[in-house]
């Protein structure tokens, strides 16, 4: 019954884009769509598909990834060999927490769809230039250095915006160094990575590791890991076009 509720679901969460698209072809464009029982059944594939991951992620993925937030935000796990909690926690107290959100990130990002769809479609369009598994680790590794660096955040109590505002500025002076063809890929890879695998997870790390530390407030300090996870891909993209720039002038160097 789930995954019929799915199915409906998604299918009429599609139903917008298809009549956008049919009503353009047909109303504006005035022309046949080519293989039309083609693409009607790829249509069918595409709900079923995303009905089937949306099921699988509600069966699977969240309960596991709220559990794992809810054992390691647990007082319990963290606090294990201190004898009073509040001002002798530091910290580096938390560092499983550090490396289970880097972990995460990098995991969940891998896993995106969206991602992937980009990164196939920056594979055709460079001509293999830009390899498929070179974007999408260099993304997968942003969020994990901007997830981890979230939850330090929320352990310390540090503003947001000093971390936002710094990273942006960062991403405007690499801007100008980072060769041209990568920038519009890379402000874009920062958005496809809050997605349907990735936002979930990351949400309820934020949210139970606010709600677990004393002092903080699951609404200012629990929500802002997304941004982290939008932010740190742009800076890991360029660094990753600056970087295979060098090797290839060094390369054409020795020759």
């Amino acid at each position: 019954m789930s995954f019929l509720y799915n199915i409906l679901n998604t299918t009429l969460d599609v139903l917008p884009i298809v009549t956008i698209i049919f009503g353009f072809q047909y109303l504006v464009i005035r022309r046949a769509i080519p293989k039309l029982k083609t693409v009607l059944i790829g249509l069918v594939y595409v709900i079923i598909g995303l009905a089937l991951f949306i099921q699988g992620l509600k069966q699977a993925l969240f309960p596991l990834g709220e559990l794992m937030a809810q054992q390691l935000t647990d007082p319990a796990f963290i606090y294990q060999g201190v004898e009073k909690i509040g001002d002798s926690i530091h910290w580096t107290d938390y560092k499983w927490v550090y490396l289970f959100a880097a972990a995460i990130g990098f995991a969940t990002t891998i896993a995106e769809p969206s991602l992937l769809a980009v990164a196939i479609k920056a594979n055709d369009v460079s001509g293999g230039t830009i390899t498929i598994w070179g974007l999408r680790i260099a993304v997968a590794i942003g969020v994990s250095i901007g997830i981890a660096l979230g939850t330090f955040r929320i352990v310390t109590g540090t503003p947001l915006h000093y971390y936002i505002i710094t990273a942006y500025i960062f991403v405007i002076i690499q801007t100008f160094y980072a060769p041209r063809q990568i920038i519009p890929l890379a402000y874009d890879s920062g958005g496809v990575t809050t997605s349907t695998v990735t936002v979930p997870l990351v949400a309820a790390l934020g949210l139970g590791l606010a709600a677990t530390i004393p002092g903080r407030s699951a609404l200012i300090d629990g929500f802002g890991l997304i941004a982290f996870a939008s932010v740190f891909p742009i800076i890991t993209v360029m660094a990753y076009a600056q970087l295979s720039q060098v090797l290839y002038k060094y390369n054409l160097h020795r020759k």
